[in-house]
This record gives structure tokens, sequence and C-alpha cells, in this order.
């Protein structure tokens, strides 16, 4: 049976608020999660919260009073309370109906099997939480394996990075490495790291890809280290014909994606 809380000084209001500053997220191996969309993605890959909140007037909704009969099923705790109550914990003024707290996902690359996908993305140095979820969004419409995050990446369990994925964070595998351990363990098997570059002699089109394939991008400001590009099997790029010269990250992410999982499609 789903307990109440009305009160901002709450002691699980107050923990439950801290996650969304990284040191506690780190410290409590926990996260936050908003939304029916993202709280059922989340469930129907076998994830389920710790704790689940949610306002009285969301909880008439179905999915929600099915999350809430699983998280109570499997040992976790329903919340009801109040809509300011939820705007603080989610930091958003016009807050979700649901929010979840779940555990931290294991992103040990030891734990990515690479036989499971022709496709893998892998990011460096990747900033901003809205292309880090738009990645992630495409990695699950290609049907990617999942997301490498290399080196100092903006954090994938941040509410602005939960948020922006719309579930996939879910639906995909998500690793962190830094270079030379990524590096050591892509070599340690098959696969062909395709990196995105401007100085590249090859159109992202002519090249046949090899699976399984590591899409190598770089940050949005600075692009690939000249070092990295070095250790690329190959690298691509784009025809830009007007006056910019790149293209946002995420996008240029989905393009060259898309054309791998044409290449797939055509045989």
């Amino acid at each position: 049976m789903p307990r109440q809380i009305t009160a901002f000084s709450n002691p699980l209001i107050k923990r439950v608020r801290s996650l969304r500053e990284k040191r506690h997220r780190r410290d409590e191996g926990l996260f936050l999660a908003e939304g029916l969309r993202i709280l059922t993605e989340a469930a129907d890959e076998g994830v389920l919260p710790d704790y689940i909140f949610f306002a009285r007037d969301g909880a008439n909704h179905p999915l929600a009073q099915r999350l809430i009969a699983d998280v109570e099923a499997k040992g976790g705790e329903a919340i009801e309370t109040e809509r300011d109550i939820l705007s603080k914990l989610s930091g958003k003024d016009n807050p979700q109906a649901v929010i979840g707290v779940y555990r931290e996902l294991d992103t040990s690359l030891s734990r990515i099997d690479r036989s499971t996908a022709d496709i893998w993305i892998v990011a460096q140095s990747l900033r901003d939480p809205g292309n880090l979820g738009t990645i992630l969004r495409t990695g699950d419409a290609v049907g990617a394996g999942g997301l490498i995050l290399v080196d100092d990446c903006v954090d994938p369990f941040s509410v602005e990075s939960v948020r922006a994925t719309m579930g996939a964070l879910f639906t995909q595998k998500i690793a962190q490495a830094r270079w030379p351990e990524f590096l050591e363990w892509l070599r340690s098997g098959p696969g062909q790291l395709v990196g995105t570059s401007l100085k590249a002699t090859h159109d992202y089109q002519a090249p046949r890809y090899e699976a399984p394939t590591f899409l190598l991008v770089g940050n949005e400001a600075q692009g690939l280290p000249a070092d990295y590009e070095a250790e690329c099997d190959l690298l691509v790029k784009m025809p830009m014909l007007g006056k910019a010269d790149s293209l946002n990250v995420a996008v240029a992410t989905a393009v060259i994606a898309y054309e791998v999982l044409n290449q797939r499609r055509a045989k």
C-alpha cells in the first residue's frame, strides 16, 4: 500500500532531491527518471525503480497503476505526494506525474558483448545531455547495441540526460571507459573502428562497412583528437554543400548510422 509524504522536510524527499547532483548520485549509486513513458520503457526491459513517487491525480492512468503494483510486488516502495514536491525532486516547474529512483546501471566495458549487434556507437568527450539523448535514441532506432562513452563525457545519469534519452537509456547498453582501455578492449576482438573527421578523404557512403561497426564521434566543439583519428581503421566525412563546415554531432551520428544500417539491409 503506498504511503503518503507531503512535507518538504521529510528525510527521503531530501535524499531523493539530492540525486540531482552528481556527487550524491555517485555516493548513493542511484539516479532519477521521470515520466510514464520512460518508466514504462524501463519496466518493459525488466528494470524497476526502488522508489516510485506519484501525484494523486496521476495515479489513475493504467500505466501508472501497473508501475505502482509492479514496484511494490518487487519489494520497492510507492509514495504518493504532491505536485510541488515532485517539482522539487525533478527541478521542473511542471513535473511529470511519476518519478522513479533507480539503481545506477553497470557501465563497465567488460559487460559489453559486441557479438549482439552489428552497430555500436562510441562518443569521445561528449558534453551535451541533449546530444547524448539523441545519440542513444538513434542507436535504438538503428538496432545498435549501445553507446560507449570515452574519456570525460556528460553524466548519462543526470536528470537532464535521462530525460533526453526518452527511455533509450534502458533499451541500449551504455559503457564508460578511458581511451586506452577502450582501444585495448576493441582490438581484443572483431570490430571496425570508423571515425568521423573533416580531414577524411572517404565520403561516408563510399566504403563497405564491416560488422561489427564501431562509429566513433568526437567532442561537439573540437571533434576527435588527431591521435584518436590515427587509431581508426577508416575515417569518413559527409558532404557539406552550404556554408556550414560541420553538422551537429548527434545529427552526424544518425546520418552515418543509417548508412551502415542501409548497407546491412541491402545485403
